[in-house]
């Protein structure tokens, strides 16, 4: 099976995980960074939940799972150690054309978690489509040995760049000339070494004359 890629935005939507061991948790704490409300259905609950659950971070559904709960979700993830339990509630889901992910069983899945590298905006995603996840985390951690915080720095910096650039009102081959020029100039590095003065230089060098980068260098450096 071969699955399609995309990125979604979870601010503000509804996330239902079953579930309340480690791996639940870990699905949790992943939704609620990427902007997520969650709602979970446990009969026990590992001591984080809990706290989160305690702290108003998530809302408890109670221990049993109930068709209602399937009402105002956008996705469902089930992450139950009860493979039978995790087959029902992907049912449920998929009956009501709901996003579903259920741990480790690829079959009861519309879709399935990567492997992930986060450097600020940069994401970078890895699949083995379910084959091994063992392997997506070898080269997971090996693009996070590669992909420094630099990058990170580098994104909101271009952030800033590119309104700038945008409201002068250049034709768009220039535009699209100078950032691949700035992507291609060696800022990157100079940002991994900390050398500040070299991405004022550069910049100075790709950017036109008119164009005013002291307040984007004070904000973003």
């Amino acid at each position: 099976m071969s699955y399609y890629p995309v990125f979604l935005q979870l601010e503000g939507m509804t996330a239902l995980v079953v579930g309340g061991g480690g791996v639940a948790r870990r699905k949790v704490e992943t939704l609620l960074a990427f902007g997520a409300k969650v709602s979970i259905v446990s009969r026990e609950l590992a001591p984080e939940l809990k706290r989160l659950i305690d702290n108003g971070e998530i809302r408890f559904l109670g221990g049993e799972m109930e068709d209602r709960f399937f009402d105002d979700v956008s996705l469902v993830i089930a992450a139950t150690d009860d493979a039978g339990l995790n087959h029902q509630v992907s049912e449920g889901a998929r009956s009501r054309g709901l996003l579903v992910n259920a741990v480790d069983q690829p079959a009861d899945c519309t879709f399935i978690v990567p492997s992930i590298v986060r450097k600020g905006d940069l994401m970078i995603a890895i699949s083995t489509s379910g084959k091994s996840p063992a392997l997506s985390k070898k080269i997971r951690k090996r693009l996070e040995a590669q992909f420094g915080d630099e990058y990170a720095d580098f994104l909101s910096l271009m952030a800033g760049l590119r309104k700038g650039l945008l409201t002068m009102g250049l034709p768009q081959p220039e535009n699209s000339r100078m950032f691949h020029e700035i992507v291609e100039s060696g800022i990157i590095e100079a940002l991994a070494r900390g050398d500040r003065e070299t991405v004022a230089a550069t910049l100075k060098q790709i950017l036109p004359a008119g164009m005013d980068i002291q307040p984007i260098l004070d904000e973003m450096l």
